[in-house]
């Protein structure tokens, strides 16, 4: 039997050796760990753009080619090695009654204005249907492989008296409010009113709906810019989003997640309480929504919904003035009214241009030309910020040849 003061040392011994071996294997695992990883990331550089956000600008992510929509949170961000570029845009516009000209101006005016495949959803009164069918298979035939078209029939989902929202503040205005229900299938979109006309690349406002948090599920710019001249600060009788509330002529929609945010069951009960106090009808349901709803909204500069109130007093603007105007509103019946004379030069412009002709010659330079003649306006007055948006795409686009900017 060992003594006392052996055994004392045998035991030490061993919790020693048992600690020794431990700790070796705790380094050593960490080092294998580690090794790992920084191999992972090495292979991840180089098959990866290492996300911020999520969110990538589109220079980055073009000249890498990474980009594809995540569908497990329903944004659309610069992540995957696999599409070089964003595949197709998905945009959606509402005609009824007198709107088949304005809202094919529109249309003709994103396939100008755009690099990548679209697809339109028009949704029309039964009697509209042909007419934009006719058209549009046409145009298919000028540009093809350019962009896909389906055209619906107006559709409230609703029981009851569906004819009211109908009649809500425009004919079929408030067939937007039901579009989570309507297009089923759709995970997001731009939608935009029939008196609108794009004069940026559609890619550009598109690219927002990746600058969305996890939280938001919709875009639209304010109502105004200037609280001295604001509608809803001063007039309304109802909530509305924000300091100034916000316009809803053009919208990106994530229907995925405002299916989930269960859209449709805030749109009636909203209208049953405040229908005797609302004056823009669905635009003020939207704005009575997001203002419970703060947290879900996204809001974008006023260049992409550029209206005529940010021109005819004075110019406020700021992000047309420095980038261009990028979506022009013409709200109000502008693009047809001797009053709003910039505004109805750049839909003439755009009115008369044949798709597949050269839109320098064609579109761009005609426009200036008529920009010109509104200079006595005080929208004509800053008539640069119409055409310098429009201008760079089409430089950049290879369209003007170099006689022609050397004659300019």
């Amino acid at each position: 039997m060992l003594p006392l003061t052996m055994m004392k040392l045998v035991v030490r011994f061993a919790m020693i050796f048992v600690f020794s071996v431990l700790v070796g294997y705790f380094v050593l695992s960490k080092y294998i760990k580690y090794g790992i990883e920084e191999t992972g990331n090495e292979i991840e550089k180089n098959t990866q753009i290492p996300a911020t956000s999520g969110v990538m600008d589109k220079e980055s992510a073009e000249e890498s080619g990474h980009y594809h929509m995540n569908m497990d949170n329903n944004l659309h961000m610069y992540t995957s090695p696999k599409l070089k570029r964003l595949e197709e845009i998905v945009l959606a516009v509402v005609a009824c009654g007198d709107r088949v000209a304005e809202t094919l101006v529109m249309l003709k005016s994103a396939l100008i204005f755009s690099q990548v495949h679209l697809r339109f959803i028009v949704i029309a009164d039964d009697d509209l249907i042909p007419s934009f069918k006719e058209k549009l298979k046409e145009w298919t035939t000028i540009l093809p492989n350019k962009f896909v078209f389906e055209v619906h029939p107006i559709n409230f989902p609703l029981q009851g008296n569906t004819e009211e929202w109908r009649k809500l503040f425009k004919p079929c205005a408030a067939q937007r409010l039901f579009l989570p229900t309507v297009l089923g299938s759709v995970d997001a979109l731009l939608y935009v009113d029939t008196d609108t006309l794009f004069l940026a690349p559609l890619e550009e406002i598109w690219e927002h709906f990746g600058k969305m948090n996890s939280s938001q599920m919709a875009a639209l710019t304010p109502e105004h810019e200037d609280h001295a001249t604001g509608w809803y600060n001063r007039f309304a009788r109802h909530p509305y989003y924000g300091p100034l509330g916000v316009n809803s002529g053009v919208m990106l929609m994530n229907l995925t997640r405002m299916r989930q945010f269960s859209w449709n069951e805030y749109v009636v009960p909203i209208y049953k309480e405040y229908k005797l106090k609302i004056t823009w009808g669905d635009q003020d349901i939207i704005n009575i929504i997001f203002h419970f709803h703060p947290d879900k909204l996204y809001i974008y500069p006023c260049r992409y919904n550029f209206r005529p109130d940010h021109c005819m007093y004075m110019s406020v603007c700021t992000s047309a003035e420095e980038e261009g105007v990028a979506v022009l509103h013409g709200n109000r019946g502008s693009f047809h009214s001797e009053k709003h004379m910039a505004f109805r030069a750049v839909y003439r412009a755009m009115e008369e241009y044949q798709l597949g002709t050269d839109p320098y010659m064609n579109l761009l330079l005609v426009m200036k030309k008529y920009l010109e003649e509104t200079t006595s306006s005080n929208c004509g007055k800053v008539s640069y910020i119409f055409t310098k948006a429009a201008e760079k795409f089409i430089r950049e686009g290879d369209f003007v040849e170099d006689e022609q900017e050397e004659e300019n």
